[in-house]
């Protein structure tokens, strides 16, 4: 897939901060990567399991073709982001009870990029956004009955890097389980390497 000039930029600096101190010197089990970071981990069985459903659950979830530029497809994806934060959100529930699981983390990273996104759509809804820079900063009176073109590219382009961050989340995720993730055709999966413009670097 291809990646477009990210409109922001996710900022995971405390927790990828934090899991980065915590495994420091570890040299055992799987390693996974995330921005900034790698981290050598062991998963349980536990983790293992909730890893393996994860991947088969969310490799259902087409978050559709980002090149897709209509009012409707906006929708669907807000509908089908908003479901696969609640499976994500369930099965960080199920992780409670283990400390310092990366598992968990890596559940909560995709959680949080999530997050953002919407924060940053929602933001998208109510103002205008110039050619140029960032957000705009007059105020639309009510919801614009379609989107701004400029703010419907924002968006686009936005949604494609929130694709990429989770179909890589998702390849650790996979690590963890010893899987491949299966049902995600050619054309919508991303290599492994992280953008990492998209990220604000960690300190």
């Amino acid at each position: 897939m291809r990646e477009l000039k990210p409109p922001f930029r996710f900022d995971l600096r405390q927790l990828l901060g934090s899991a980065r101190r915590k495994v420091a010197g570890r040299v055992e089990g799987v390693t996974i990567s995330l921005p900034f970071v790698s981290l050598a981990v062991q998963a349980v069985d536990l983790e293992r399991q909730i890893a393996r459903e994860v991947v088969l659950r969310l490799a259902d979830r087409r978050v559709l073709n980002a090149f897709e530029c209509c009012d409707g497809c906006i929708r669907d994806a807000l509908t089908s982001l908003q479901e696969i934060r609640g499976i994500l959100l369930d099965r960080r529930i199920e992780l409670a009870k283990l400390d310092n699981s990366p598992l968990a983390l890596l559940l909560e990273v995709m959680l949080e990029s999530i997050r953002q996104f919407l924060t940053f759509e929602q933001r998208l809804e109510h103002y205008g956004l110039p050619l140029e820079g960032g957000l705009a900063e007059h105020e639309l009176r009510g919801p614009p009955p379609r989107r701004l073109q400029s703010s419907q590219q924002a968006y686009f382009a936005g949604l494609e890097m929130l694709r990429a961050h989770l179909h890589r989340c998702l390849n650790q995720v996979a690590a963890m389980a010893g899987m491949q993730i299966p049902k995600i055709p050619a054309h919508m999966r991303y290599n492994e390497q992280w953008q990492l413009e998209a990220y604000v670097p960690l300190s």
